[in-house]
């Protein structure tokens, strides 16, 4: 019996080499979906590459608070109008320097720009760097999201996995906590383990930690990934840069294919 696996590439939008290689990829059935960024100026042109995609793939939204320009523009959560690093993004919420409403409507003009381009609500949603684990954002999915059909979520890894970072994992874990229980309790999906942490400052480790996916991934999990073409725009957004060619050349190759064939395992489509 075949078993299916869930691959999620994460970042659509962030820059047109990483859309543009992710829609390599889905096309050549090697993806299961992609969870967008709508924040930056070229989202409506992203957005039209994509809709034809709808209802083959699965298309989510990647909520993002960091680093970034934010589409509210100034506020308590981005004071200059760019969301803050991660490191400096939870400690002000908690002590109330960063006005939870702030933050809320910030995560609504995403949401409503992935709706306004597409038509149609995301398939599931997750967070740029897991900021979707944050209280904050946990409160916003059960207040607003949950009235609009409780799309999907991405939930927390396991706690040990072959190939990962064991504190980057714990880490996500921690930050995780109670995230899966809470959020099931309230009536949505929740894809869990979440797979494909590894450090990607050393790109030769993806293509091991993509093999104990196929050997081992449970059809309910999802393995993240982040393929992608360098461009200037990529360049000028994110540090993740050559790493993103090297996932995009495993996940594209026929040594991955043939790997899939051995285990008996199939990419999951858009409707699981």
């Amino acid at each position: 019996m075949t078993r299916r696996i869930r691959l999620i590439a994460d970042d659509y939008g962030l820059a047109p080499g990483v859309s543009t290689a992710i829609l390599d990829l889905l096309e050549r059935g090697r993806l299961t979906g992609t969870g967008c960024m709508t924040g930056f100026p070229e989202w409506a042109d992203e957005a039209a590459r994509i809709r034809p995609l709808c209802g083959r793939v699965a298309v989510g939204l990647h909520l993002t608070l960091t680093d970034q320009p934010a589409v509210t523009g100034r506020s308590s959560l981005a004071p200059e109008g760019r969301l803050p690093p991660l490191g400096s993004l939870a400690l002000p919420i908690l002590r109330g320097r960063t006005d939870e409403r702030d933050v809320h409507a910030e995560l609504d003009a995403q949401y409503g720009r992935f709706v306004e381009a597409l038509g149609r609500g995301p398939d599931f949603i997750d967070g740029h760097q897991h900021v979707h684990f944050l209280p904050v954002v946990r409160k916003w999915l059960l207040a607003r999201v949950a009235e609009a059909g409780s799309p999907a979520l991405r939930g927390a890894p396991a706690l040990a996995g072959s190939g990962a970072s064991v504190s980057k994992v714990a880490a996500i874990a921690a930050l995780a906590a109670g995230f899966n229980r809470a959020m099931q309790r309230a009536g949505f999906t929740v894809f869990k383990p979440l797979a494909g942490i590894y450090d990607w400052r050393q790109p030769d480790r993806f293509a091991a930690v993509l093999q104990a996916a196929v050997e081992t991934l449970p059809e309910q999990g999802l393995f993240m990934c982040h393929p992608g073409h360098v461009d200037e725009t990529l360049r000028a957004r994110d540090p993740m840069q050559s790493v993103r060619e090297t996932e995009f050349a495993v996940l594209a190759s026929d040594t991955f294919g043939a790997s899939l064939d051995r285990a008996g395992v199939a990419i999951m489509g858009a409707r699981g």
